[in-house]
């Protein structure tokens, strides 16, 4: 089914697991995501950045196609425009359907930011449609902006540009960022920041840069309340590494075959992140075979 991520995280939020967050481009990834979330009984979240959306995945054409196959399935499947950074491709991503916006005014003073937000929340929510919104600042892994402590979220400020904006779910800046890291680099993160913010917002929270982030900070920091995790750089560095791999087994295979096992690899990689982070099965219970009632 075709949903809105509000309801969705508050379920992650309030029963202690996190949602993926994926960033599709073509049909064989939005394919591989909602197949996989199907049968894993999770809920999914595809997203699309602006630059994506205008290189390649236009919005005209995915989200129709996204919302169609979503309808197919029962899990709650959410797409989301990711870091909306101009009005322009918010209302672009809203015209043709979205059914989420993340709203991504970080590198503006807090009021600022708190100024933005609330636009895009009082066009988003009339509509249904939710809004994510970051404080504090998750910047580029090759830059080291990660472990740049002045770009993490301020716990004092949080309380008060949750309220004043009206967000669904907030982005914190914790120690992660967005790209590859350096080779054998795993960031430190902090969890005790963590561990406030969720204390002090009680809600749903975004980890933004999980690519690379290592599977035990993963694991930790949905034990400390993170509810969506974004993942692009992993998956498609795992996507292209398993189609060399099969044009090197099979260089005689037929595009559409390639693409075809292309979709199981991907499959593989995004129930594997479903199960570590908690996500698989909460859509999901067993059959009753008992006498049915009128």
């Amino acid at each position: 089914m075709y949903a809105s991520m509000k309801d969705m995280l508050w379920h992650a939020h309030e029963n202690h697991y996190a949602v993926m967050a994926i960033n599709v481009v073509n049909m064989e990834q939005v394919k591989a995501c909602i197949e996989s979330a199907e049968e894993e009984a999770s809920a999914v979240i595809l997203n699309i950045s602006p630059r994506q959306m205008k290189a390649h995945a236009y919005p005209y054409i995915m989200a129709p196609m996204i919302k169609n196959l979503a309808e197919t399935v029962r899990v709650p499947v959410a797409l989301n425009i990711d870091h909306g950074v101009n009005m322009e491709d918010i209302e672009t991503a809203i015209h043709c359907g979205y059914s989420s916006v993340m709203v991504d005014a970080s590198s503006y003073e807090l009021e600022e930011n708190i100024r933005r937000v609330r636009a895009v929340a009082a066009l988003a929510h009339d509509r249904g449609i939710s809004v994510e919104a970051e404080l504090g600042h998750v910047g580029v892994a090759a830059n080291a902006d990660g472990q740049n402590e002045d770009y993490y979220t301020n716990v004092a400020q949080a309380e008060e540009f949750v309220k004043r904006t009206g967000c669904d779910c907030l982005a914190v800046a914790i120690g992660t960022a967005h790209g590859s890291y350096p080779k054998n680099m795993i960031p430190k993160l902090d969890f005790e920041r963590l561990r406030e913010l969720k204390e002090k917002l009680n809600m749903p929270l975004v980890l933004h840069g999980g690519s690379g982030a290592g599977e035990e900070n993963i694991k930790k920091a949905v034990l400390y309340g993170i509810n969506k995790i974004n993942v692009c750089t992993d998956f498609m560095d795992d996507t292209k590494a398993s189609m060399l791999k099969i044009l090197e087994e099979q260089p005689d295979i037929q595009y559409m075959e390639m693409n075809e096992a292309l979709e199981e690899s991907m499959k593989r990689f995004i129930k594997h992140f479903m199960r570590m982070i908690g996500s698989s099965g909460w859509y999901a219970f067993e059959r009753d075979n008992g006498p049915e009632l009128d």
